[in-house]
């Protein structure tokens, strides 16, 4: 005789909601706890189900991210969208007060939030957290959310959250002490880059914050311990000797292309090891410009213009450039 398969018995929640209604659609708002999300949500991945699938497949480091951050009493005050399966069963209780559902592994698709949900499941504490829940949506309905959330919502922009880390005093010592270089060059009318910074945005013709930390974060160990008004001013007299070169090949715009001034900077190790050797370490506008008449006068316009957005075949440019005028 065969065995019978029976279903399992899931308990049933129950929670207070608020019912809101945004033109055809009608949703529920509450709040839940981060184990009944972990233990009643799915996500249905292209990779997964090619046919019904719409969902970016999860990215297990964020989700241990979220989770460290949970653990670590941090606050997740936004919402994760949610429409209710058959599996869950929703109901509103007699009297329209509470909302009652399945705690079925598949009770919940997320449509927004599934890397908090995720992380909610990894992390050891648990708290309560905000959803807003469909009900009877259409896989169609389903979709179009999804792209909708994922295409209306506009991120925070890198440079902003930059601008601002400083305020929640969650720095770290390399990102002060970049923030100090850049608000210098920023800020300073003797700056070769003043007036060409844009601090908490992207700004055509400008260089944003993170553009320029990028290309500045990787000569800092370089530089030592030097404080930040000696680093400003060995960058700006490096800065300025190089912008006299592409004066030189009528190509100054090179200085404020994120590639370019990245490729100036990542060149910076190079001028300035022969600046020591050369001149004992004054590290001035003159000596740089000294050791930069080699590289300017052994290359052209052409050629740089040819690295087509590349600040490493641009760098290499400089470099080929500096050791061709080598003379001992």
């Amino acid at each position: 005789m065969n065995a019978v398969e029976t279903e399992v018995e899931h308990p049933v929640e129950s929670y207070t909601f608020s019912l809101i209604r945004q033109g055809r659609f009608r949703f529920y708002s509450l709040t839940l706890p981060s184990t009944v999300l972990a233990e009643t949500c799915f996500v249905t991945t292209r990779y997964e189900d090619p046919m019904e699938g719409f969902q970016r497949i999860l990215d297990e480091k964020r989700a241990e991210q979220i989770a460290q951050y949970v653990d670590s009493e941090g606050t997740i005050p936004s919402s994760i969208v949610l429409s209710a399966q058959a599996g869950a069963k929703l109901t509103v209780k007699p009297g329209g007060r509470a909302l009652t559902f399945v705690r079925h592994p598949h009770a919940f698709l997320v449509l927004d939030g599934q890397h908090r949900v995720f992380g909610f499941s990894k992390a050891k504490s648990e708290m309560r957290v905000p959803v807003i829940i469909y009900d009877g949506l259409t896989r169609q309905q389903e979709t179009r959310l999804f792209i909708d959330i994922n295409t209306k919502q506009k991120p925070v922009p890198n440079e902003l959250l930059l601008d601002i880390k400083h305020l929640a005093d969650i720095e770290s010592d390399e990102e002060s002490r970049l923030r100090d270089i850049f608000d210098s060059f920023a800020t300073r009318s003797d700056s070769i880059l003043f007036g060409l910074l844009s601090p908490s945005e992207r700004a055509a013709g400008k260089l944003s914050r993170v553009s320029f930390n990028s290309a500045c974060k990787p000569i800092l160990p370089y530089l030592g311990s030097r404080d930040s008004d000696d680093l400003y001013s060995i960058i700006n007299a490096y800065l300025g000797a190089f912008v006299g070169g592409l004066d030189r090949l009528r190509y100054r715009e090179l200085l404020i292309l994120p590639y370019g001034f990245k490729a100036i900077m990542g060149f910076f190790p190079d001028v300035a090891g022969r600046v020591k050797g050369r001149f004992s370490g004054e590290y001035t506008a003159t000596n740089f410009a000294d050791v930069l008449d080699d590289v300017f006068s052994n290359t052209n316009r052409n050629a740089l213009v040819s690295a087509k957005n590349s600040s490493k075949q641009l760098q290499d440019l400089f470099g080929k450039a500096l050791t061709k005028g080598f003379k001992l």
